[in-house]
């Protein structure tokens, strides 16, 4: 039995893709961004999708939507950790590439990470806006690259 399945969502940023499994969200795209969900399963409906849909419309009223609902992140161990310290990012705050590197190193006994390296896990978060990727910024405050474009980027933290 398939428990994979995808939900679509309007937004004032346009079209949303959502992805779920069993009671847990897996996937948040904003259609046709950069590394849009490769493996989709088919058209359903899941408490979680009702769950995301109702944070969303609180964080698109510009308030902070508190807890997300579940999520379930796959990735490297590596990529895991970066989106661990996303996750961390309170609301209406920002981090830089190099803070999430640093902060990594430090977890893990080493001297240095790369910025670069952190930046590619960044840009790979299959669960946008909930682990919020379009809050970190570039050492000079700049907005540097964001998988839906960087007018989203701006517009999430507006």
């Amino acid at each position: 039995m398939n428990d994979r399945y995808t939900f679509h969502l309007a937004s004032p940023l346009g079209p949303i893709t959502l992805a779920g499994e069993g009671d847990a969200l897996t996937g948040l795209w904003f259609d046709g961004q950069k590394y849009f969900g490769e493996t989709l399963g088919p058209s359903g409906d899941l408490p979680v999708f009702r769950e995301t849909a109702k944070w969303l419309e609180v964080y698109f009223s510009g308030h902070d939507p508190g807890p997300t609902p579940p999520i379930l992140l796959r990735g490297t161990p590596f990529q895991m950790a970066v989106w661990e310290q996303l996750r961390a990012i309170p609301y209406g705050q920002t981090t830089t590439y190099g803070a999430i590197a640093r902060a990594i190193a430090a977890q893990r006994g080493l001297e240095t990470m790369s910025a670069q390296a952190v930046g590619s896990a960044v840009g790979r978060n299959p669960v946008s806006i909930m682990v919020p990727c379009h809050r970190v910024i570039g050492a000079n405050g700049a907005l540097t690259g964001y998988a839906g474009g960087l007018d989203d980027e701006a517009a999430l933290r507006a």
